[in-house]
């Protein structure tokens, strides 16, 4: 048996209303449910549950770097840098070979998480 993919991923925040705007409303992530009386929420992000919610103890904060697929990267660059979202970056090129270029731009949640854009442009 072997690890088979991502299901989840938890990510640490203090204020989960908050946090649910943000990731919902601001980036756009499809949002799937809160738990009632418990400050959880969870999205899903191709496929993988995020799971957005107060640490149960310390050994529980997370604070992991997430990296978000887009279609043009330049775009949401620009519609983000609109809504106020905090970039440390700006779109530029990370890596390339023959057959595509890796593109990122690198931002802040309002809990001041480090995230990224991606994309991969593939020639024409």
């Amino acid at each position: 048996m072997s690890v088979e993919g991502l299901s989840q991923v938890h990510v640490s925040v203090k204020d989960v209303p908050a946090a649910v705007e943000f990731y919902r409303d601001v980036l756009g992530i499809d949002f799937l449910f809160d738990v009632p009386g418990q400050a959880m929420a969870f999205f899903d992000v191709g496929g993988v549950r995020l799971y957005l919610g107060e640490a149960e103890s310390p050994e529980f904060e997370s604070a992991p770097l997430l990296y978000f697929s887009v279609d043009n990267v330049d775009a949401e660059y620009t519609r983000l840098k609109t809504a106020e979202v905090e970039f440390i970056s700006e779109p530029h090129k990370v890596h390339a070979t023959d057959e595509y270029e890796l593109w990122m731009a690198f931002f802040k949640t309002p809990e001041g998480h480090v995230n990224a854009l991606t994309e991969e442009r593939y020639p024409a």
